[in-house]
């Protein structure tokens, strides 16, 4: 397993440092944001998702056809894409550790550690749907299987894998005999109390709203942590591969997951989420990874296409460059453009203006991201949080 590894980050003609992993990196990052930027504009916010307060997939009018296709194309696909990229990144750190000869998991176990504690900041403080609390306790346990033979490895990845679809399949059956009984469907309304905490509260009630509710908050990486634990290992693999080098086996295997992944991803998923909000799981948890493979395929094609890097390319690879930071950075300008400590246009804006604010507001902090990050990384290495990170590894 050590030559195996080792040979997949050495091999002659393949860098170190693999460009097309920063641009995919800035891809995920700026999808994520295609999901939660409906959650910071929709009245009541972090606990819309909850209540069912962001309402359902609807295509009987041109406003609604924009606002669900955009939903549909981002909703757990760019996560998932994320969570896959995170799995590649730990399998690159393991092969320059052993490349080294240092000890493994060794001060690694400090990075997770300082990424959970960053993740709760980030929790309490910005926002109650964070992924980095959740990713750093999947981190700790993929590290040690990464010291586990290719067997081993494998046997837990499809065992996650199964127990995550027997999961999602009694959620679903569970939701769907709610409806056969006439349940309520697609949740109940957001409390007016918890739409005026977001639109006209202090920024320490919302912090304490999210402290007092954690449990309900933290409930994702709960329910997903078999998938996170299958995408991280599908990451490690896809990487032992070559998926992501520049010869022709990494084009070939994108090019695979570009049919597969968008060729069963997308009908499946188009299908599941105008079937109800009862096959929700099943869109998110289910479809979403499916089409998180043909993004990364689909980004890997358009950027073999690229002869000359432009503004958009070079952006999108500052803003993988700087990942982590982008990721906090976006999520505290939504915050501050949305809600009532801010701006607060989620209240003022009134439903005539949606979607098309809300989707200016996706452009707009991307383009911002993009910028800021490129300009950064003219007189900087890493990105400020990373920078805080290293800095805090160190001491």
């Amino acid at each position: 397993m050590t030559e195996t590894l080792t040979s997949a980050a050495t091999t002659p003609g393949r860098p170190a440092r693999l460009p097309l992993l920063d641009v995919m990196r800035g891809v995920a990052i700026l999808g994520t944001l295609m999901t939660n930027v409906w959650i910071f504009t929709s009245p009541g916010a972090e606990w819309a998702v909850l209540s069912g307060g962001q309402g359902e997939m609807s295509f009987d009018s041109v406003p609604a056809a924009a606002e669900s296709t955009m939903r549909l194309l981002a909703n757990g696909k760019f996560l998932s894409l994320l969570t896959i990229l995170f799995g590649v990144g730990l399998a690159i750190q393991y092969s320059a550790a052993e490349r080294r000869g240092a000890p493994w998991p060794g001060r690694y176990r400090w990075r997770a550690l300082f990424l959970f504690a960053e993740g709760t900041v980030h929790f309490l403080l910005v926002f109650a749907w964070d992924v980095l609390m959740g990713y750093a306790v999947t981190a700790l346990l993929v590290a040690w299987l990464l010291t586990r033979t290719p067997k081993a490895r494998h046997r837990v990845m499809w065992w996650a894998a199964g127990l995550h679809l027997a999961l999602i399949g009694l959620l679903t059956a569970g939701l769907l005999a709610e409806g056969s009984r006439g349940g309520t469907q697609g949740g109940e309304s957001v409390p007016p109390e918890v739409v005026d905490l977001y639109a006209h509260g202090g920024y320490l009630e919302q912090v304490r709203f999210r402290l007092d509710n954690a449990l309900d908050f933290r409930m994702e990486p709960l329910l997903s942590f078999c998938l996170l634990v299958f995408l991280f290992l599908l990451g490690v693999r896809l990487f032992l591969a070559g998926a992501f080098g520049s010869d022709a086996t990494g084009r070939r295997l994108r090019a695979r997951l570009l049919v597969w992944g968008l060729g069963l991803g997308l009908p499946l998923s188009v299908a599941l989420s105008q079937a109800g909000p009862d096959l929700f799981f099943l869109d998110r948890y289910v479809a979403g990874p499916l089409m998180a493979l043909g993004y990364l395929g689909l980004t890997g094609a358009l950027v073999e296409r690229v002869r000359r890097p432009g503004p958009l390319l070079n952006g999108l690879t500052a803003v993988g460059r700087t990942a982590l930071s982008g990721y906090v950075l976006q999520n505290v300008l939504c915050v501050f453009v949305s809600y009532g400590i801010g701006l607060g246009l989620a209240h003022r804006l009134d439903e005539s203006w949606r979607p098309w604010w809300v989707m200016g507001l996706w452009a707009l902090v991307c383009a911002v991201l993009m910028a800021g990050s490129t300009l950064w990384l003219r007189r900087f290495r890493t990105g400020p949080l990373e920078s805080v990170q290293k800095w805090a590894l160190r001491h």
